[in-house]
């Protein structure tokens, strides 16, 4: 027997894995540009959210249609691959179905793949109906057109793909087929090629057995370049997600310090710190304007982005023709933190200005003006994606960096450095309504 099949085989194998590694590198070093966060507090409610929302898709159901096709493509599609195991054993040793002496038991499992891949095929074409027919409104906002609408339609037809592939290989493998074990649902395809001859049959099976898995590898590197990332990162994503009261805001450490200090009056403002002191520290900028002033747990966040527009469609700022799109932000987010990458790979690992930066270039002031902070994003994300986060960073930013606060917004804290309160009323006469 031939063994060129056999390291045509390893070399592709090698070759799309290790294309993936390296791409997994950037991806981690891209996100390493973001600044240090300390996320390693409550780690079993992380690991309970990481199992409910991840691996449990419990934010998923919450729309019921969407949330059961979802989970038969998730859960499908992953188990399917369980045989690329096999795939791969055989591929490197030149074995036909090696696992096939496993007798009932493997019937049992690949009869359960072919109806995963059944139903898989189906959810399928019905989120391609939902996208390109029904048209639903959040996959047709302004910020999905182009590449994001492209993207989307092209997992679909990737997936359609290889499902059918699954199906045609085991429907046109002869042995497999005389086997008549497993095969709930490609007995009923194998009629279509019944007047083929068996050497036809071994090159189809052969044909479609080598673009399967051909098609699993380019689809594994094609993760990278797509918002269907989210299927590796929705686990580290939900993890490292906030596990602290909705609605609360995290605090700048340098601004509370300074609060703390005006409401003590034990402490001497303009005294030197303590030598040793480790807890003086040195902030260079306020809030965020660029990619690498957000934490990498943002960072994070931006790549994880699935793209599905649950939180623009949930924005009560988007729902009254606002410009904000809290799934904007994320794309906004990643697409700046992808250039950024590519001028450190294109200067040898070193970030050249170009000029530019994620607010002002990428995301504008009336955009994040626009937010009301009400969280509604961060609630509908199925992943737990943070938008808000971003939108109040980059906000610090434009208020204590740049006073660029809105004149409504300054006109506000000022009243209240002046009269303590937001109304322009002095404190003196802030209760003489009572005796109207």
């Amino acid at each position: 027997m031939s063994i060129i099949p056999n390291i045509l085989f390893a070399i592709i194998l090698i070759a799309g894995i290790g294309y993936f590694a390296t791409n997994v590198k950037k991806l981690v070093r891209n996100i390493k540009l973001g600044r240090d966060v300390d996320v390693s507090d409550n780690t079993s409610l992380r690991w309970k959210n990481m199992s409910m929302i991840a691996l449990g898709q419990s934010k998923m159901v919450r729309r019921p249609i969407a949330g059961f096709l979802h989970i038969i493509v998730y859960v499908g599609f992953v188990i399917i691959n369980i045989e690329v195991v096999e795939i791969i054993i055989d591929g490197l040793f030149g074995t036909h179905r090696i696992f096939s002496g496993m007798g009932s038991l493997y019937g049992v499992l690949i009869g359960a793949f072919e109806i995963l891949a059944l139903l898989v095929f189906v959810s399928v074409i019905l989120f391609w109906t939902r996208r390109n027919v029904i048209k639903l409104k959040r996959f047709w906002k302004s910020e999905m057109k182009g590449w994001p609408k492209s993207d989307g339609n092209i997992i679909l037809y990737f997936e359609m793909v290889l499902m059918t592939l699954f199906l045609v290989m085991n429907a046109t493998d002869v042995h497999f087929q005389a086997m008549n074990n497993g095969n709930v649902i490609s007995q009923y395809i194998a009629p279509l090629f019944s007047g083929l001859t068996e050497s036809t049959l071994h090159i189809i099976e052969r044909g479609a057995w080598w673009l399967h898995i051909v098609g699993i590898l380019i689809f594994l590197n094609y993760l990278y370049f797509s918002k269907h990332l989210h299927i590796l990162l929705a686990f580290p994503n939900t993890y490292y997600g906030s596990v602290k009261p909705k609605g609360e805001l995290d605090n700048l450490k340098a601004v509370t310090k300074e609060v703390q200090m005006m409401m003590d009056p034990n402490v001497d403002p303009f005294a030197a710190p303590a030598e040793g002191d480790s807890t003086e520290e040195e902030v260079a900028k306020f809030g965020a304007s660029d990619v690498q002033d957000l934490n990498w747990v943002q960072l994070l966040n931006a790549y994880t982005c699935t793209e599905c527009g649950r939180c623009t469609s949930e924005c009560p700022a988007n729902q009254t023709g606002k410009k904000l799109s809290p799934r904007k932000i994320m794309m906004d987010t990643r697409d700046r933190l992808e250039e950024v990458g590519k001028n450190i790979d294109a200067n040898n690992g070193v970030f050249n200005d170009d000029g530019k930066q994620l607010l002002g270039d990428y995301i504008t002031n009336e955009e994040l003006w626009a937010c009301t902070s009400c969280n509604a994003c961060v609630e509908a994300c199925p992943v737990s994606i943070n938008p808000l986060s971003i939108i109040i960073d980059m906000r610090r930013y434009l208020v204590m960096e740049e006073s660029a606060a809105p004149t409504e917004l300054n006109n506000m804290m000022t009243n209240i450095e002046n009269n303590g309160a937001p109304w322009p009323y002095n404190q003196m006469d802030r209760l003489n309504w009572k005796d109207e």
